[in-house]
């Protein structure tokens, strides 16, 4: 039975330690995210939640500041202007299994603690990623690093057929190297045992390996803001998207700062905000103050000090005009 659906064992949990007890990520410990084909992502361990980025925030004005602002609202300051160390007080770790160039494309996020399965150590298993039909796709025109439009059905599946053909021999040469039977011991005595550190080298790309993946908050934010992207790759996205239902439930108020601010937000350059401020001006657009913030608060903006500053950017635009 999961924690989910056990609510006394989370009670039970709850009154038994003296940290405080995550019931959002408590619910996704060891429950397993199926991603790809043989791949899943899921939850080991945790620290803090929402409240513990308020605690380290506030703490730089002492005690007694809690009645200044709420949770949510402190929260969403402190993201919406880049205050990112309080959000470092979470951490989370993940077991993930992925194959192996999703795994070189993720480590490029350098501020996790990582420790991989060790094919020096063990024998790899006989796992490799073969891609559905509908994701293969012809090298993007527009996108040196992308697909484009997808082949069709027929010759997807060839493609498939010939990523297995390549996988199944690599692997049965790998298994010829090792020479091992799974104990340690030849399999065929007339045969030497090649180091499984050198005999992994023939094994493609696509095959899995899986890690312990331990961080922060503000650096898993960073890590889904440009995973759960529709640039980013496929395969990797879908493991983002995984951690993202997990990190939705550990830190709720922190989520939806980050999905507002970060993963749906658009971010202009000066040029473009030039090219902006020109276009506005020809067209002479211009809104009241009461006009935008009437309209702020139907779009979500109900924090007081998040609809202020919304006036205020729309003011350096120059759409803002005196009352009508």
């Amino acid at each position: 039975m999961t924690t989910e659906n056990n609510p006394g064992r989370l009670n039970l949990q709850a009154e038994l330690s003296k940290r405080p007890v995550n019931f959002g990520a408590e619910k996704w410990l060891g429950e397993v995210i199926p991603v790809l084909d043989h791949g899943f992502v899921y939850l080991v361990d945790y620290m803090g939640n929402d409240e513990a980025i308020e605690q380290a925030a506030r703490v730089s004005y002492g005690s007694g500041t809690r009645k200044a602002s709420e949770t949510r609202g402190l929260i969403r300051y402190l993201l919406r202007h880049r205050h990112t160390t309080p959000f470092e007080m979470v951490e989370l770790k993940f077991h993930a299994k992925m194959p192996i160039f999703v795994a070189r494309q993720w480590v490029r996020h350098r501020t996790a603690s990582i420790n991989e399965y060790s094919g020096r150590y063990s024998i790899l298993d006989n796992e490799f990623y073969v891609p559905e039909p509908e994701v293969i796709a012809l090298q993007s025109t527009s996108n040196r690093q992308g697909r484009g439009e997808t082949v069709p059905n027929e010759y997807a599946e060839k493609v498939r057929q010939l990523i297995i053909a390549d996988a199944l021999t690599a692997y049965d040469h790998y298994g010829q190297m090792l020479n091992d039977d799974g104990t340690g011991k030849s399999r065929n005595p007339d045969q030497p045992m090649i180091a499984r550190e050198l005999a992994r080298m023939g094994l493609s790309l696509n095959f899995y390996t899986q890690w312990y993946w331990k961080c922060d908050l503000h650096n898993i934010f960073h890590f889904l803001g440009l995973r759960m992207d529709p640039h980013a790759q496929l395969e990797i996205r879908k493991y983002a998207e995984a951690m993202g239902r997990i990190v939705k439930d550990v830190v709720p108020i922190a989520w939806e700062a980050f999905k507002d601010y970060e993963l749906y937000s658009i971010r202009l350059s000066r040029l473009e905000k030039e090219l902006l401020l020109g276009l506005l001006g020809q067209k002479g657009i211009l809104f009241t103050e009461r006009e935008v913030l009437s309209y702020a608060e139907n779009v979500g903006l109900v924090n007081k000090r998040e609809r202020q500053e919304a006036l205020d950017k729309l003011r350096k635009l120059g759409v803002v005009g005196s009352e009508k």
